[in-house]
């Protein structure tokens, strides 16, 4: 409760008085301006301005705009693309997020226990993760190439029947998936090493002394330390792969027969193709919608699997 110059604070057994003055409000306001500025700049107004543009019909070329109300959501219902788009964006964030969680800390296991070399392999395996994206499209849209691919060349040398990759509709998706997973497994591995050195010893040491094999010690001692680390991972991961973008460019351009169209790519054929701003801005917070409800998720998820320590 606030009076005056006063902040009380009442609990169950005690109140504390904390008092506080017009200028020290003032001192912490200037401390976050600078984080402020930014986030009201570059995300809040822009939310706010694609919210208002989803009502229209603008075309980003002519000067009068139109009030559409409902119209562009309902569009979107009843577009087969929309609803394909959907199907893929999720498609594509549980087929990235899962591999890359999994194999990072497969990795990072390896690389903790490894004695001789593991900096020059660590190093081998984050390099992909600070390469641009682009470059590694480039790169991987050769190796896919059926004809003169390296894939497929080897794949034809072990006695397997070679695929069409990124022309075929059935194979497009895995084959941006694989590209996904590669990149970002070292950005992975760093922080399941890091949060598997914390481990303590000690349990491990008394675990061992009870009997515990290999899987058990991993299953019921590290897994459950290095949770708050797999937790922050899933959500990054997931955010990252909701805004997924230059790899479809580059290498399906949202094909084959819309096989790669994830709900991004979908936003901008609308708006920079089509130049249906309103439509695309509908999209665009469908979007935000679903990225809020599956980090909500996820979340609640964590109460009753994230332990911390």
């Amino acid at each position: 409760m606030r009076k005056g110059g006063v902040l009380t604070l009442q609990g169950k057994k005690k109140k504390v008085k904390i008092h506080y003055s017009r200028k020290e409000n003032m001192q912490g306001l200037l401390f976050i301006l600078p984080a402020m500025i930014p986030l009201v700049v570059f995300w809040i107004l822009p939310v706010l301005l694609s919210g208002a543009l989803s009502f229209t019909d603008w075309d980003m070329m002519s000067e009068e705009i139109g009030f559409r109300g409902l119209k562009n959501y309902t569009s979107l219902l009843r577009d087969p693309n929309f609803m394909g788009a959907m199907k893929n964006t999720l498609v594509f964030a549980v087929g990235s997020t899962v591999p890359t969680i999994i194999f990072g800390m497969l990795i990072a296991l390896a690389m903790n226990g490894a004695r001789r070399g593991s900096n020059i392999y660590r190093t081998i395996i984050f390099a992909p993760y600070i390469t641009p994206m682009v470059a590694v499209s480039v790169v991987w849209s050769w190796i896919f190439e059926p004809r003169v691919g390296i894939l497929n060349m080897l794949m034809k040398i072990l006695g397997l029947p070679e695929s069409q990759w990124l022309q075929s509709s059935k194979t497009a998706m895995l084959s941006v998936l694989i590209v996904t997973v590669w990149k970002s497994l070292g950005w992975t591995m760093i922080f399941y090493m890091e949060a598997i050195r914390k481990v303590p010893q000690s349990l491990l040491e008394a675990a061992e002394m009870d009997g515990a094999n290999g899987f058990w010690r991993f299953w019921k001692i590290i897994l459950p330390m290095i949770s708050p680390t797999t937790f922050f991972l899933v959500i990054m991961s997931t955010i990252s792969s909701l805004q997924a973008y230059d790899q479809i460019q580059i290498l399906t351009q949202g094909g084959p027969a819309g096989a790669t169209r994830t709900l991004l790519y979908y936003y901008y054929q609308e708006a920079f193709r089509n130049f249906d701003t309103g439509k695309a801005s509908a999209v665009a917070l469908v979007l935000v919608f679903i990225t809020v409800i599956l980090s909500l998720v996820e979340t609640e998820i964590s109460k009753k699997t994230v332990f911390y320590n």
